[in-house]
């Protein structure tokens, strides 16, 4: 750690990398942060996605390693575990508020109210019919439900990288296998050591979407996801609140499962579609990289988190008073994810 000390020197400005849900939240606070720091360096914040960015946060500690990564999901033991093997062994995690995901068309269009099932049924690459799983053959969105429009099914949704995508495969693509019986068909077919095998694997084939062109992987930010919908009118993309919120001229949402995605409906947990968003901190980075410290206190602030903070005005849906305090106390107390769970 010593020679690290001194290696650090060599680096005075913060490196963040990570989740492209995050990375507007944390292009604010660095901002802010270099306005408010007149002698600390503007932090530099890089996207990728949340895997990627934990990726690269896990390579190891030192100078030339990332301090911080960006995730719209938790970290996975996997990923601890990969951290651990290269000695980044003191992560703190910190919740800063929460996000919903949003499917959205352009502002031009009707209106569209969707079900887990609906999506699950036009994208999935298998789906039950008469009591089997068959290749999806649905051409429109009118095939999976009649009160949709007779628009192809062309759904452009994040790439495997992204936290955007687990999220999207857990309450959106499982959900909907889950309610049209899919996830009972894939259970009986699944291969696997034991139950939880099996059952791992079928969670597994009820998330495949297809390769026809129906379901197309964004591995960029939202701004692409905004340039396919704007080239193709009858395209529907896969969206965080925040960015929504940020083009409601360009893009109409739709209800799913009659709720429309507001700040105030995750909030409360009626929007179905919703995640906590975090950020990791290397503990052995804290009081070596010039300006960690400050940009990790400065983010948990009341004046950065608070329902009157500027994040929330961008988008972000704000952690409740007591639960922002728990963070604020984490933080101080350097709490790490191993002791923290003691």
């Amino acid at each position: 750690m010593a020679a690290f000390a001194c290696a650090a020197l060599a680096r005075d400005q913060v490196k963040v990398a990570g989740s492209s849900t995050v990375l507007p939240y944390a292009n604010i606070v660095a901002e802010q942060f270099g306005k408010t720091f007149g002698n600390l360096k503007t932090p530099i914040i890089e996207s990728g996605g949340s895997g990627a960015g934990i990726k690269q946060f896990c390579a190891g500690v030192g100078e030339d390693k990332i301090d911080v990564a960006n995730s719209s999901r938790k970290i996975k033991d996997t990923e601890i575990a990969d951290c651990a093997k290269n000695g980044v062994t003191d992560i703190v995690e910190v919740k800063f508020g929460y996000d919903g995901i949003v499917f959205a068309v352009d502002a031009g269009a009707g209106e569209w109210k969707l079900e887990p099932k609906d999506i699950y049924l036009a994208l999935a690459a298998e789906v039950p019919k008469d009591g089997a799983l068959v290749a999806n053959a649905a051409k429109t969105w009118k095939d999976v439900n009649p009160s949709l429009p007779e628009w192809p099914i062309v759904a452009f949704i994040p790439g495997e990288k992204h936290g955007t995508r687990e999220v999207f495969e857990e309450k959106i693509m499982h959900a909907g296998c889950k309610a049209t019986g899919g996830d009972k068909l894939q259970l009986a077919k699944a291969e696997g050591k034991d139950e939880a095998d099996k059952k791992k694997n079928a969670d597994k084939a009820c998330n495949k979407v297809r390769k026809d062109g129906a379901a197309v992987d964004i591995d960029g930010d939202y701004t692409e996801t905004l340039a396919r919908i704007e080239s193709n009118k009858q395209g529907v993309g896969v969206f965080g609140l925040s960015f929504y919120e940020n083009n409601k001229d360009k893009l109409k949402v739709a209800t799913i499962s009659g709720v429309e995605p507001s700040l105030e409906t995750v909030a409360s947990g009626k929007y179905p579609v919703s995640r906590p968003l975090f950020f990791y901190v290397k503990k052995a980075h804290l009081g070596v990289i010039p300006g960690l410290k400050e940009y990790v206190d400065f983010f948990t602030s009341d004046k950065v988190l608070s329902a009157d903070g500027p994040l929330v005005e961008y988008g972000l849906v704000p952690l409740p008073d007591a639960e922002r305090q728990e963070v604020q106390e984490l933080v101080k107390a350097g709490k790490t994810l191993a002791t923290a769970a003691k």
